[in-house]
């Protein structure tokens, strides 16, 4: 039974909720978000300033949904008076970061810089060896972070690399010499 699903969303102030054709579009003080509800044993109402999410099966894989749609939403309405941030954390001797209009440029230990233009939506920030993906779409945030992180993944010898600045690297000993 999900229990996340069945909790309301609540809207706070300045946030609108458009529901059509199975379109749910969140609009607030830092821009909108659309999320298409595909499945239509899942349906959302707007009642009262509140959001409900409500399934129309107990199949297992409505329940599932019926989760998903409500954190999806919920998100949605975080991401558009919050935002969403993601910060990045460089690990190397002579490894740098800047910024070069809008976009990113990355010394990481390669024979060539390496470049990164982030999507519509993102901004992207940086100071010494940090670099700060933020956004409305958590979805978006998560994944141009990923993909920043992919470019010189860390290294459990030495913790060399691009990792989240939450992240704990699991270190391994390296060779010990033969006699």
């Amino acid at each position: 039974m999900s229990r996340i699903g069945k909790q309301p969303i609540l809207l706070p102030e300045g946030v609108s909720c458009k529901i059509e054709d199975g379109l749910v579009v969140i609009k607030g003080q830092k821009g909108e978000l659309k999320q298409k509800i595909k499945d239509p044993r899942v349906s959302v109402k707007l009642v009262d300033g509140k959001i409900l999410v409500e399934r129309l099966s107990e199949a297992k894989q409505v329940k599932a949904l019926h989760g998903l749609y409500r954190a999806l939403i919920n998100n949605m309405v975080i991401g558009t008076t919050k935002g969403f941030e993601k910060e990045l954390v460089l690990h190397g001797v002579g490894w740098k970061t800047s910024m070069e209009g809008t976009t990113l440029k990355l010394l990481v230990g390669y024979s060539h810089p390496v470049f990164f233009s982030p999507p519509a939506g993102i901004t992207i920030s940086t100071e010494k060896e940090k670099i700060k993906v933020s956004g409305i779409d958590k979805e978006l945030v998560g994944e141009v972070a990923a993909k920043i992180r992919r470019v010189r993944p860390v290294e459990p010898y030495k913790g060399k690399g691009i990792r989240y600045s939450n992240e704990y690297v699991r270190r391994k000993v390296g060779k010990t010499g033969v006699k």
